[in-house]
């Protein structure tokens, strides 16, 4: 039975995947700050779901969880990286024209360190065994949408973006799949499309087609942006 580690798996976009390729055969790592009570509910529904604490911004509780997770579950054959985004603090927005080298550091750490971790975590062994995937999730002012508030959250998540696209092109002689998704919608508080688990049914197109770099999700019925 393959393995779908979720980083940053919560009660919306989360647990949607990890009811949708649960159904497909997974067993599901949930990573998060506090994944019990997500855990119990999925479990509930059926998932074969199992929760490992961790803190994106304390890079060694995201590796150890994610190694934990590989020794427990028999490896990581899929990672899907989707940090909740920041809306106070040091990760809240800023704008394009008020940012600031602070402003962004978090953010920076938050996305691209974060992601960086935890695809080291699992791309060792998938390299190994010459299969795997990897789907990095973001807002989609990372590139394909422009929206000035979010000046130090764009900044940020392109680079993760910029990376993912490389990691596509790289890993894929070596039998490994990588993506990025850019999602355009206020998830479960817009039009239709904004259902996470519609989300989550193009996320298994993604992942089954394997061609594609990027899916830019958009929900029609977005304003504000």
């Amino acid at each position: 039975m393959p393995t779908l580690a979720i980083v940053g798996a919560g009660p919306g976009l989360g647990a949607s995947l990890a009811r949708r390729f649960g159904r497909d055969g997974y067993r599901v790592a949930l990573i998060s700050r506090n994944p019990a009570s997500l855990t119990e509910r999925l479990r509930g529904d059926g998932v074969d779901a199992y929760g490992y604490p961790a803190d994106v911004l304390v890079p060694r509780t995201l590796h150890d969880a994610l190694t934990s997770a590989a020794e427990d579950l028999g490896g990581v054959d899929f990672l899907e990286y989707s940090p909740a985004p920041g809306q106070a603090g040091p990760l809240a927005p800023v704008a394009a024209t008020d940012l600031t080298v602070e402003s962004v550091s978090r953010q920076i750490e938050y996305y691209l360190y974060g992601g960086i971790t935890a695809v080291q975590a699992v791309l060792p062994a998938m390299i190994s065994r010459g299969s795997g995937t990897i789907v990095v999730s973001t807002g989609a002012s990372s590139g394909p949408v422009i929206h000035p508030p979010f000046g130090n959250i764009a900044a940020a998540t392109a680079a993760l973006r910029n990376w993912t696209l490389h990691l596509h092109a790289a890993l894929a002689p070596q039998g490994i799949y990588a993506a990025h998704v850019a999602i355009a919608a206020w998830i479960g508080r817009g039009g239709p499309k904004s259902d996470p688990d519609v989300i989550a049914e193009s996320y298994a197109e993604l992942v089954r087609d394997r061609t594609e770099p990027e899916l830019f999700y958009l929900d029609e019925s977005l304003s504000g942006l």
